[in-house]
C-alpha cells in the first residue's frame, strides 16, 4: 500500500486516502480481489481504479464508461498529471484510433477508457485478448439499469 500512498501524493496531490478508498485500493492491489465501490458524486470513486492502475508495473486498466464527455474529462485530467491514458470511442478518426491501438499493444497506456458498445466489437475484443488487463472498472454503472439495452445500439 505504500506505493499506492506515494502515487496518491505524487501524482494526484492528495495527502491521504479517505478510509473507504484505502480499503478498496488495498483489496485490489494487495489482495488481488474484486471491489465494489459506491460513493456519492465527487466522493472519490475514480481514484479507486486510477491509483491501482499506476501501482501495476505492466498491463492496462480498462475503464468502461457510458459518458463520452466524462471519459474525455478524466483522460484530460490524467494526461495533465502525466499519466498515460486514452479514450477510445466512436468519435475518434481512424488515425486517432490507430494511435490508441498502438499505445495499447506497446504497453504504453496505463488506462484505457471505452464506451460499453466497444465490448461488442470483435476487433476490440481481439485486441484486448493480446494484452494483460490488470483491472476492469465500470464507471457510472447506474446507467446500465437506467438506460438498458437501447443505449447507443450498434
Amino acid at each position: 500500500m505504500e506505493k499506492a500512498r506515494q502515487i496518491l501524493k505524487d501524482v494526484f496531490q492528495f495527502p491521504s486516502f479517505r478510509l473507504a478508498q484505502e480499503q478498496a485500493i488495498e483489496r485490489l492491489v494487495v489482495h488481488n480481489k474484486s471491489a465494489l465501490v459506491l460513493f456519492p458524486t465527487a466522493g472519490g470513486k475514480s481514484l479507486c481504479y486510477q491509483v491501482p492502475a499506476l501501482c501495476f508495473d505492466r498491463g492496462i486498466t480498462l475503464v468502461i464508461s457510458p459518458l463520452i464527455s466524462l471519459m474525455r474529462d478524466q483522460v484530460d485530467a490524467l494526461v495533465r498529471r502525466r499519466v498515460k491514458a486514452a479514450s477510445w470511442d466512436s468519435t475518434l478518426t481512424a488515425e486517432q484510433a490507430k494511435v490508441v491501438k498502438d499505445g495499447v499493444l506497446s504497453g504504453d497506456l496505463k488506462l484505457l477508457y471505452v464506451a460499453p458498445e466497444k465490448l461488442n466489437n470483435e476487433n476490440f475484443i481481439q485486441l484486448m485478448s493480446q494484452v494483460n488487463i490488470n483491472l476492469l472498472a465500470v464507471d457510472e454503472s447506474h446507467c446500465i439499469s437506467q438506460w438498458g439495452a437501447s443505449f447507443r445500439p450498434e
